[in-house]
């Protein structure tokens, strides 16, 4: 004789099981949507940069300052150009890593004819380096530069914030560094400067020597794995969905 009350439970369980395993469908179906979402976003991201770093240089004074922050942020690696005097006394050394080794990147600002003041990252030289040796090193002469507009990077590292009364830097933090040298600089954004052709080791070592900022080492890379998340998700959905009819005819 078949107990009422088992039968009862076992049918309760069993509804119990097919609701979660329909949440659960759900919530990856939604997990793959979003996925889907960013994947759009992520190709138009890599197909925008793709265009500006390929793109004729657009001189930098041309930028209103007054600029939205989104409208920045969607204009990043950007090429621009500039054409002044290096205010070599004003160089900042920020630590951080590169892709030949951690150092510092250097931050000199650049006062163009028309007294606008920019800044630019010159380039990375290597630990060990003196802020004094890289102002010495400076060219003394009217500068041109091409690079990348970055935004700037505020307050200062993950674990270490900037400590400007020290001349201590752990990100580019460009309003930081413009009020410490009492300069009216474009503070949202600087440049990374660009060389026209990649530098082999024996110039990067010579540049070292010299105390020359290597430039160009600007990483542009982003990863696009969303693809597969996307179809991760989705298998997980129908594995979900498959879950409910081997137990609705395992019940049966």
């Amino acid at each position: 004789m078949i107990d009422a009350r088992k039968g009862n439970t076992g049918g309760r369980r069993q509804h119990l099981l097919v609701a979660a395993l329909l949440a659960f469908a759900a919530l990856f179906v939604a997990l793959g949507v979003w996925q889907v979402k960013r994947l759009a976003w992520k190709e138009a991201l890599i197909a925008r940069v793709n265009a500006g770093i390929h793109a004729a240089p657009v001189p930098a004074q041309s930028l209103s300052p007054t600029l939205p922050a989104q409208q920045i942020k969607d204009m990043e690696y950007r090429r621009l150009s500039l054409h002044g005097q290096w205010l070599a006394g004003d160089t900042v050394l920020t630590l951080g890593p590169s892709s030949i080794g951690t150092g510092y990147w250097v931050l000199t600002p650049l006062r163009q004819d028309n007294g606008m003041v920019f800044y630019v990252n010159r380039g990375f030289v290597p630990m060990g380096t003196k802020r004094d040796d890289v102002v010495a090193a400076t060219p003394a002469g009217p500068a041109d530069v091409v690079g990348l507009l970055r935004v700037s990077e505020p307050k200062g590292g993950l674990l270490q914030p900037n400590v400007p009364a020290q001349d201590r830097w752990y990100s580019r933090d460009i309003a930081a560094m413009a009020a410490r040298s009492h300069l009216t600089a474009r503070t949202a954004w600087f440049i990374d400067a660009q060389t026209d052709v990649p530098l082999t080791r024996q110039e990067i070592d010579a540049a070292a020597l010299a105390k020359r900022p290597v430039a160009g080492l600007t990483v542009i890379d982003f990863p696009n794995n969303h693809l597969s998340y996307a179809i991760t998700w989705f298998s997980l959905a129908l594995l979900s969905l498959g879950c409910i009819y081997v137990v609705r005819r395992f019940r049966a």
